[in-house]
């Protein structure tokens, strides 16, 4: 992943991963996790520094699942628990990646988490969040040059086509029985969210994407 962004002159990118069996997974919905990567200089355990792209992620809490961190991991930590071994790449516009940069680098993305987590969170509001809807914050932050959230979800509900998602209301009121991190209480209606391949679509549309692919092990692309 990191020499085909290298290839590709990426300095920030959105990468995904699937890290549930496919069988598992909602119809039309290709991955689970969503982040933006930057090329970065990284400090390692020995005190050296090398480059490579550090990835800016919200994971959901191993215990609370209601609850969400924000962690920077790196590539080999990212895919530890994939599924499969295969990986979504946007590659943004040189200006929406200097943007991307600046309000990471600023560590103004800090002030777009909310904590509150659902795996189907609705991108149109604040209640709840999930790691796909937090990557579309950064980006609405990073392209509109703002931190304010009103403003954020209102380009969301103006811009953005978020994707239904087809899973049974007993599937859904059952999973929020078993664990806090499923909830549709931010919904009215049908349930939509954010992905990875609605963020893709959302950035073409606009013409603000310079690459998009499916990245397999064996180095094949597929273009989205």
């Amino acid at each position: 992943v990191e020499k085909y962004a290298a290839s590709q002159g990426a300095r920030a990118f959105i990468i995904a991963r699937r890290g549930r069996p496919i069988e598992d997974m909602p119809e039309g919905i290709r991955f689970t996790h969503t982040a933006i990567a930057i090329y970065s200089s990284i400090q390692l355990d020995n005190g050296a520094t090398a480059k490579g792209y550090a990835i800016h992620n919200l994971y959901q809490d191993a215990d609370e699942q209601g609850v969400s961190h924000l962690i920077t991991d790196y590539p080999v930590d990212f895919f530890w628990g994939a599924q499969t071994l295969k990986a979504g790449i946007v590659i943004p516009a040189p200006a929406v990646q200097q943007r991307l940069i600046a309000l990471i680098s600023e560590q103004k993305h800090l002030s777009l988490h909310n904590p509150r987590y659902s795996v189907v969170a609705n991108p149109f509001n604040s209640e709840r969040q999930n790691c796909t809807e937090f990557t579309l914050d950064m980006l609405q932050a990073a392209m509109y040059q703002t931190e304010e959230i009103q403003r954020i979800k209102a380009n969301n509900v103006a811009y953005f086509k978020p994707q239904r998602v087809h899973i049974s209301p007993l599937k859904l009121a059952l999973g929020s029985m078993v664990t806090d991190g499923v909830t549709t209480s931010d919904h009215k209606g049908r349930v939509r969210t954010a992905t990875f391949t609605t963020i893709g679509h959302y950035l073409a549309q606009f013409n603000l994407s310079q690459h998009a692919v499916v990245l397999y092990a064996n180095g094949r692309t597929q273009a989205i």
